[in-house]
């Protein structure tokens, strides 16, 4: 068995973005030669996410307003007398999660019809990163 760790880094202009990350995802796992196996693709900070879904501009703004709905933006969030302000990006991060795992499949990533990856940004306009991790034979 073998692994193959690459970074992808962020610094989103927008404090929530979704950006489609499953072109890097393939050239990593591409660049892994690794034939049957699995990928993580985690994101390596709490106020981010990372998820399988459509790549359709209508779901993504869907997604974003249910987030808002569960997690709106608000000041009274016992978390902002840490003196941070970000409370709400902390638990949109948990409804999206932080990791996915996507199978690999004669070289390459194992999607269903319409699945695309995706990086979740809740508290941008700074530099993150998410981990990609291939592993297998």
């Amino acid at each position: 068995m073998k692994a193959h760790t690459e970074y992808l880094w962020f610094n989103t202009a927008h404090e929530h973005d979704y950006v489609n990350v499953t072109p890097e995802v393939e050239r990593i796992v591409r660049s892994s030669a690794i034939r049957e196996g699995f990928v993580l693709i985690s994101a390596m900070h709490i106020t981010a996410g990372v998820y399988v879904n459509d790549a359709e501009s209508g779901l993504i703004e869907d997604i974003d307003e249910w987030l808002e709905k569960l997690a709106p933006a608000r000041p009274d969030y016992r978390h902002h007398q840490t003196g941070e302000t970000n409370g709400d990006a902390h638990l949109k991060s948990l409804l999206i999660h932080h990791e996915v795992i996507v199978p690999i499949t004669a070289g390459e990533l194992d999607l269903g019809p319409w699945q695309q990856v995706y990086y979740a940004e809740f508290d941008g306009r700074r530099r993150k990163r998410v981990v990609v991790k291939a592993i297998g034979e």
